[in-house]
């Protein structure tokens, strides 16, 4: 099938570059009011009284009045505008664990439907190091120390609460997809074309029944006026193990090392240290995200932990369809996530 014809370059708020965005935190930095602290609390406070488990919240289960506007725009943001919020000033270290997992639940819902992070069926992940290694070819990144590299999640949000934050390191790094492309096409377009080539990348372990033990998805894709991005290095370097993935050629191999360098370059990403109480919430479809190293606290109970949540989001763009083999529905608003034979959706609170 031919290419889509591509443009020279791509404009609007999601082509941001981390330079701007350093110098106008108010375009996405919102701090909470008290105002906002307590209907938040007090929506969390009345999930709790019905006794169910988090993974069952909704928003009508989570009533709120007037930050339920800001939630709204929101969606906006992440769907049409520069594609991620970080919101600030929640008091997680008076909250207990279920409390500040029910209050990032009930926010969750008003933005959209979780989705399964894992083959357990957990919409609620823990990101925190359990020492697992980061060269074994089935474990999963964020559960290491190690600097991740800038991707993309299975879903078309990824939201985290910082409960804790690390002893040195582990600042959050987001950059546009659409700068990427801007600073390819005008410099390497030769190499840009092969990123809407199909690569295969690994599943780690997670395969739905009757899937291979990859995906076979270009990591840009152009497709009814926008770029969508799709993107692991890692997981893309490891996919070479099958005999039956597609190989790298040298070409795809500079392509992506140029991608990488781009995403790294200082003018171009965004860095944030998350602290205790952050709400960050990212649009996975237009930008990616990343991690530092970081140094953990000697005692366990200290050591760094944020929660995170896969959404899908109403309203959002049409994906092609050789995203059916990562989501197995591209339907808008009911998409994303990992499930297999044994998913049992449910939010574990450890």
């Amino acid at each position: 099938m031919d290419k889509p014809s591509l443009p020279d370059f791509i404009t609007g708020p999601a082509a941001w570059t981390g330079s701007r965005m350093q110098a106008d935190p108010e375009q996405w930095l919102v701090h909470l009011s008290a105002r906002d602290v307590a209907e938040l609390e007090a929506a969390a406070r009345h999930y709790l009284s019905l006794g169910r488990d988090i993974g069952e919240i909704t928003q009508a289960d989570f009533p709120l009045n007037r930050f339920a506007q800001h939630l709204q725009a929101l969606k906006d943001k992440l769907i049409h505008g520069i594609g991620f919020e970080l919101i600030r000033g929640l008091p997680t270290d008076n909250y207990s664990q279920e409390m500040a997992a029910t209050l990032f639940c009930g926010v969750g819902a008003h933005l959209g439907l979780a989705r399964s992070q894992n083959a357990a069926g957990h919409i609620l992940g823990h990101v925190r190091n359990i020492g697992a290694d980061p060269n074994d070819p089935n474990a999963r990144i964020y559960q290491t120390s190690a600097r991740q590299s800038f991707h993309t999640d299975s879903a078309d949000v990824v939201g985290l609460l910082c409960l804790r934050e690390g002893m040195e390191g582990g600042d959050s790094l987001l950059v546009s997809a659409e700068s990427i492309y801007n600073r390819m096409k005008a410099e390497r377009p030769d190499l840009l074309d092969r990123l809407f080539d199909p690569i295969a990348t690994d599943r780690r372990g997670e395969i739905p029944d009757g899937m291979q033990p990859f995906m076979t998805i270009p990591p840009l894709s152009w497709h009814k006026g926008k770029l969508t991005v799709f993107y692991q290095r890692q997981y893309i370097d490891s996919a070479q193990r099958f005999a039956d993935a597609l190989r790298l050629t040298a070409e795809h191999i500079e392509a992506l090392d140029l991608f990488d360098r781009l995403a790294n370059d200082a003018d171009l990403h965004l860095s944030m240290r998350l602290q205790p109480g952050d709400m960050q919430f990212v649009y996975n479809h237009a930008q990616l995200h990343d991690r530092t190293a970081f140094t953990d606290w000697p005692d366990a109970a200290q050591r760094r932990h944020l929660l995170r949540l896969w959404l899908s989001i109403d309203g959002d763009r049409e994906l092609p369809e050789c995203f059916t083999q990562r989501y197995g529905s591209i339907e808008v608003g009911n998409r994303g996530g990992i499930i297999t034979r044994e998913t049992r959706l449910h939010a574990p609170l450890d």
